[in-house]
């Protein structure tokens, strides 16, 4: 699988130049689950963040770490991470020291992706208003490169598992042109990156989660400022 767009290989490239410097502070390429406070299972989908990092050392030029690492907010190995992953079907809960650590991370070029798992968002969007008063999550738009970096997704983000028969979301919150903190909301992304069989969706649908989370963790690490 190739990348899609020139500015796509320019920031492989940069990476690849940055990584290559001894004073380089570039982070593990991994995906790390986000374990927070409120009661909500943190840990659910277990299979999912392994498929998917597995995908990506299969479909890509980047090696990903093949295991997922697991942080807090003021875990000190938060920096040690890029791409942040967080889901759960209950309440999320961060206090105000968590508050500031993430939005600080972010502010360096974090990337947090929050799926709900069915019943996550209404403490979720309470959390993120505290996170960025002045910057209201938005509908991502359908041109963004996150739908078009390896494939190409031009209705936006699938919907891999039904509940209320609404439309999958994709909102975001963008530090000046970087999306830094993508949610689906109705999409279950991490249900279908769980092993076949895990539920009842059809394997088509097990693929377009992999195939977006792909994109999600492309978009991360090329978007990423190198230093």
């Amino acid at each position: 699988m190739t990348f899609r767009g020139t500015w796509t290989a320019a920031a492989l490239a940069a990476i690849t130049l940055a990584a290559s410097s001894p004073h380089a502070t570039l982070p593990r390429l991994g995906v790390a689950r986000l374990q927070y406070d409120g009661g909500g299972d943190w840990y659910a989908n277990p299979s999912s963040l392994p498929n998917l990092l597995k995908a990506i050392n299969e479909r890509t030029t980047l090696r990903a770490e093949p295991s997922e690492g697991r942080v807090t907010l003021t875990d000190e190995r938060l920096n040690d991470y890029a791409f942040l992953h967080a889901t759960g079907h209950g309440v999320v809960k961060f206090s105000d020291t968590e508050i500031v650590k993430l939005r600080e991370w972010l502010l360096r070029g974090g990337f947090l992706h929050v799926d709900d798992n069915y019943g996550l968002d209404e403490t979720f969007r309470q959390e993120v208003a505290r996170l960025f008063p002045d910057r209201p999550l938005v509908d991502v738009p359908l041109s963004h490169p996150i739908y078009h970096v390896v494939y190409d997704f031009p209705k936006g983000v699938p919907k891999i598992h039904e509940h209320d028969n609404k439309p999958a979301r994709g909102y975001g919150i963008f530090i000046g042109d970087r999306l830094a903190l993508y949610y689906t909301h109705e999409a279950d992304l991490g249900n279908g990156w769980e092993d076949p069989g895990t539920y009842n969706d059809p394997s088509e649908l097990h693929e377009a989660a992999l195939r977006m989370g792909v994109n999600l963790f492309v978009y991360a690490v090329t978007s990423r400022p190198v230093p």
